[in-house]
């Protein structure tokens, strides 16, 4: 065998390589997305805490609905300064917010996208309602041995606040079990960790806590009385319905 040949062989070999790992890759990240946006639609109760350096809670409730076109509304009912508050998330990174101070729904800018979402750890990007698949390529780092599969998730619009997302994936269901947000000077800004149960066929994150360890502060968002395919309307996911009929 000549060098030439060994050479060809080995760079054919290596690239196949490559082309398997780019595949598992997104079957994983679709695997992931299966999970979290298989139900027809879903409603349910969340608690929100927020957790200072100090150890300081404030705590919030809402409701939420949600269904599987990209679409999500909480409206706040606790406390009594937050009650009222209601926001609407659609596809392609559109989100509205209706406060009763305002009198009507307010769309929200890119700019305010990138900041807090409601006080909380979420940038309005997390709470995005596209699935992970349309607004990251995966890149699978590690998946031999351990509890879960590694992968690098890299966005693919410019206009992402990251530059990568690492994810750690459950092997046995899918589910993401932590989560890491690097910022675009690739530091490491965010920690999220998940605890998914399954209620009848669909795994439910029933817990999820976020972390920004620059301002050393965290938000626990625990959901409750979740029910999915409850034949939401479609119009309950308009700008119209955003403001309750109480303020008309």
């Amino acid at each position: 065998m000549t060098r030439f040949t060994l050479l060809v062989i080995l760079v054919v070999f290596f690239i196949g390589i490559e082309s398997i790992e780019a595949q598992d890759a997104k079957e994983l990240l679709q695997k992931m997305d299966d999970i979290m946006f298989s139900p027809v639609d879903k409603q349910g109760n969340i608690e929100i805490i927020l957790t200072d350096k100090n150890g300081v809670e404030k705590l919030r409730e809402a409701t939420f609905i949600q269904n599987a076109k990209g679409e999500k509304v909480y409206r706040y009912t606790k406390p009594e300064s937050q009650a009222g508050i209601a926001t609407l998330s659609l596809p392609d990174g559109i989100m509205w917010m209706y406060m009763p101070a305002f009198g009507k729904p307010k769309k929200i800018t890119m700019l305010a996208k990138s900041q807090a979402f409601s006080g909380t750890d979420f940038a309005y990007e997390d709470m995005a309602m596209r699935s992970y698949s349309e607004r990251y390529e995966p890149v699978l780092i590690e998946s031999n041995g351990g509890i879960y599969h590694v992968m690098n998730l890299i966005p693919i619009s410019d206009k992402s606040n990251y530059s990568k997302i690492v994810v750690y994936l459950d092997k046995a269901n899918f589910y993401p079990i932590r989560m890491e947000f690097y910022d675009k000077a690739r530091k490491k800004r965010k920690e999220s960790t998940y605890k998914y149960h399954k209620v009848g066929e669909y795994w439910n994150a029933e817990k999820v806590v976020m972390t920004d360890l620059k301002k050393q502060h965290s938000t626990t968002i625990l959901l409750s009385d979740v029910k999915f395919n409850q034949n939401i309307p479609d119009e309950d996911f308009t700008v119209e319905k955003l403001k309750p009929k109480s303020a008309e």
